[in-house]
């Protein structure tokens, strides 16, 4: 493709960077903002600068937030004792697009898959852990993806407090196997979050 301006030419490549983004839709995204008033821009550009310069990650979940606390851990009617672990943020908002579940999450940033490279260490495992084994936990659901990968993640982690006396639960298996939960429908995932059943249920299927 050849271009005109090497300052198009440079915006359309950092915009093909994005992912699902191909040459021409970015071609087509750059072409749109430089016919747009410069002020449409510079809003679009401090938007994206401030994605990654102010938000922070929640202390205590990991969740993104504009506070050292997000939104869902900080609000008092939630139960702080009942977390749901989820891959990542996405997933966080599709179980709460559900409105189903009252309790707080855990986000791992990730799911234990050695092919990749990515082990427990890499993954925000520890801290939940830690949770669990200081009494503030009555329950854990797991709610990753049902891949080989999230089923691992499962395990692992339940058998690192299987002996801490909590309940664990998994989603029901509403959610097709091999399935994302970013792109299951909110009937669906929330009937699966309040027909939850035991993690150890899970293990003999």
């Amino acid at each position: 493709m050849e271009f005109s301006s090497k300052l198009l030419q440079n915006a359309v490549d950092e915009v093909g960077f994005l992912p699902g983004i191909g040459k021409r839709t970015a071609l087509r995204l750059v072409l749109h903002l430089l016919n747009q008033d410069q002020e449409v821009t510079t809003d679009l550009a401090k938007a994206l600068i401030d994605v990654k310069t102010k938000i922070k990650r929640c202390k205590n979940c990991s969740n993104i937030s504009d506070q050292e606390i997000c939104e869902i851990c900080s609000n008092p009617k939630r139960d702080k004792s009942i977390i749901c672990v989820v891959e990542d943020i996405r997933d966080v908002m599709a179980i709460e697009n559900t409105e189903q579940y009252r309790g707080i999450y855990h986000i791992l940033n990730g799911k234990i898959n050695p092919i990749e490279g990515v082990g427990p260490n890499d993954l925000n495992i520890s801290p939940l852990v830690e949770k669990v084994k200081q009494g503030k936990v009555s329950e854990l659901i797991f709610a990753l993806s049902s891949t080989m990968e999230g089923d691992t993640t499962n395990f692992y982690i339940y058998k690192q407090i299987e002996n801490q006396g909590i309940k664990t639960s998994t989603i029901a298996r509403g959610i097709s196997v091999g399935d994302e939960l970013e792109f299951a429908d909110e009937v669906t995932l929330g009937r699966s979050i309040t027909n939850r059943i035991p993690f150890e249920n899970s293990l003999k299927n």
